[in-house]
């Protein structure tokens, strides 16, 4: 038995002055993720604008542009969003999030591209989308479904949370030896603060520790292009290939490898997006840096990140801008003479990206468990005799 999403939610009417949403509770299309990865910070508050719609704890969040680009959020608070992201609210006698589940699936984000209008920039189209087939079922049925795929989410979760606290540790030794220059001296002291030496960089324009040099990226790395891959050029496999959305837009079928590589977005509304990944890939429309190019791979994905704005700021073009790989390598980068320094920093925190590699690939390993099981669930293919509390 089925029954029309509509019968189940309906477009919140509710508004809250802008004045009263923090940034951090502000939800927009870009600050929706792809992939439904959920929701990250807004950079900025729009400007001259008064009220907005209101969504609570509860509510289903989904960006009404592009919806190939699958952005929805379950919100777990009260904040304010934008016109272009649908905010739905639960009708009495359905489990809020048994309804989101209905939705999260790929089907759903067909059925909006199938009414969307547009080419560009397609938009949904509100009324077809309430179209859309979900199960009915008894609340008590709907429940334990939940009960299910919200403790895989909750996992998911933790793990995502494991990450963020090791990738902010790392991020904080580097700045604290690279940037503040308060790296152990011979006597494990920290250099600046003990008053090591600093000389005048013409390059840099600022003081830097004495014995160091600059470089350009280009000297330690290279930075190739990306192969051009389509899904019909590839065989299904276990490797992702990354186009400029730096989400795997297929896989390609070669044995699997641990090393980290760093990929840069070549083009589209993420060019110049540095992003570190824990696996072989096959870069399309990326640039690419591989640890056998450079050993001190994590020092070089946190200076480049550390330059991230001035990546973004090297596209060129207006139509599709891009990024390209010979920019990349002429950026200045501060070295200690023989990388000795950056050695013992690699040391120092390679065991946090290995934890940090081994948290990503078990919630990849979670998300297509849940996304194999979601559409069983829905569909009775399997049934759950047991609740789990």
């Amino acid at each position: 038995m089925k029954l029309q999403l509509g019968e189940a939610v309906t477009y919140s009417t509710k508004r809250v002055a802008l004045k009263d949403v923090p940034l951090q509770n502000y939800v927009t299309t870009d600050n929706l993720l792809q992939n439904k990865a959920g929701v990250t910070e807004a950079t900025n508050l729009p400007p001259n604008s008064k009220n907005v719609s209101k969504y609570e704890n509860g509510h289903i969040l989904v960006s009404n542009i592009r919806p190939y680009l699958k952005k929805i959020w379950f919100a777990n608070r009260e904040g304010g969003c934008s016109a272009d992201v649908l905010n739905l609210e639960v009708r009495e006698g359905f489990d809020p999030m048994f309804v989101y589940y209905s939705i999260f699936g790929d089907d759903f984000f067909d059925h909006m591209m199938k009414g969307a209008k547009g080419s560009k920039m397609p938009r949904g189209d509100k009324q077809q989308i309430l179209t859309y087939q979900i199960p009915n079922i008894t609340i008590q049925e709907q429940q334990t479904i939940v009960s299910v795929l919200s403790t895989l989410d909750a996992k998911i979760e933790l793990n995502n949370k494991i990450v963020a606290e090791l990738e902010s540790l790392a991020k904080t030794i580097y700045e604290y030896w690279f940037i503040q220059f308060d790296f152990p001296d011979e006597n494990g002291r920290p250099y600046k603060s003990s008053g090591g030496k600093m000389v005048w960089s013409e390059a840099l324009k600022k003081e830097i520790p004495e014995g160091w040099e600059v470089k350009k990226v280009g000297d330690l790395v290279d930075v190739k292009r990306g192969k051009n891959i389509t899904r019909k050029t590839v065989v299904e496999g276990d490797i992702p290939v990354i186009a400029a959305g730096l989400e795997p837009s297929c896989y390609h079928n070669v044995s699997n490898t641990s090393s980290p590589v760093i990929t840069v977005s070549g083009s589209g509304a993420n060019a110049g997006y540095i992003q570190l990944h824990y696996k072989e890939i096959w870069a399309s429309d990326c640039s690419y840096i591989d640890q056998t190019m450079f050993s001190q791979i994590h020092f070089m994905y946190l200076f480049l990140r550390s330059k991230q704005n001035e990546v973004y700021d090297m596209q060129k073009g207006s139509a599709q801008p891009h990024v390209y790989p010979q920019d990349i390598m002429d950026i200045k980068v501060l070295v200690d003479k023989e990388l000795k320094m950056i050695s013992r920093f690699e040391t120092l925190v390679v065991s946090l990206y290995k934890q940090i590699g081994k948290s990503k690939v078990q919630n990849q390993k979670l998300i297509d468990l849940r996304d194999w099981l979601l559409p069983m669930l829905m569909n009775g293919q399997v049934s759950i005799k047991d609740k789990i509390s």
